[in-house]
């Protein structure tokens, strides 16, 4: 026997798989404008020893070196990564979601066990509830990356108009830098989030897809039958010795 338990709200899904090829697409479309003035790479000496990113990178990934359309894509699917980011945040901020979803006091602590666990270092994992500690912490910092992201695409894009943010970002060329280091971290994110849904099995990913998860009820303990009312029921007798 098996029981169905409600795990993701059909918002939560919602959310989710919108936010997944919105944000690809704007991992795209940044490669494109980031390929008309790829200045980033690793340097010692004022030699590059890794440059992000060499021309066979784009050449295998077939981006055209299109700087226009690669905006075009980027401001468009801006608003649609914005608006779905806000409306997840504003849906689980007043449905309780948060809960499960915040960090506590204890997570920082436990997503080590978790990570120590998921590297076969550790057995055992800390308790948990719909997320796990490390799971709580990943979700909570793509939040944050997310506002992050915003915040630094406005002020590369439209400097002067929105001067203030590039100031609070520390400059033009921080606020450039602070968003390919973001991006760089969905990508991580993106790699280590997809290892994890492979590792947990299809359960997990099915619970994603359809909302509930199927669990295996408790075997109960058998009971003695009771007597029918057709059966007798003998009750024992006790024999007393009589002395003469």
């Amino acid at each position: 026997m098996k029981k169905i338990v409600i795990k993701h709200p059909l918002a939560i899904r919602w959310f989710h798989w919108i936010n997944f090829p919105v944000l690809a697409v704007m991992i795209w479309s940044g490669l494109m404008i980031y390929w008309a003035n790829d200045v980033y790479a690793i340097k010692i000496g004022g030699k590059a020893l890794i440059k992000f990113f060499p021309k066979s990178f784009y050449e295998a990934l077939n981006l055209p070196f299109h700087l226009a359309e690669g905006m075009a894509y980027h401001f468009l699917f801006m608003w649609l990564f914005f608006v779905n980011g806000l409306l997840y945040v504003f849906y689980t901020a007043f449905s309780g979601q948060w809960r499960y979803l915040l960090p506590n006091r204890k997570s920082f602590r436990e997503g080590w066990l978790v990570l120590l666990h998921d590297l076969h270092i550790k057995k055992g994992l800390p308790p948990q509830t719909k997320y796990n500690a490390a799971q709580r912490i990943a979700y909570t910092a793509i939040i944050i990356m997310g506002f992050g992201s915003i915040i630094t695409g406005l002020s590369i894009y439209k400097p002067v108009q929105f001067g203030w943010l590039a100031t609070l970002c520390g400059g033009y060329e921080a606020a450039r830098l602070e968003h390919f280091v973001l991006t760089i971290g969905y990508c991580l994110f993106f790699v280590v989030h997809i290892m994890q849904v492979i590792l947990a099995g299809w359960k997990n990913f099915r619970s994603m897809v359809t909302g509930f998860d199927v669990l295996p009820l408790p075997k109960a303990e058998p009971k003695e039958p009771e007597p029918s009312e057709d059966e007798p029921i003998i009750e024992p007798v006790i024999i007393t010795p009589v002395n003469s």
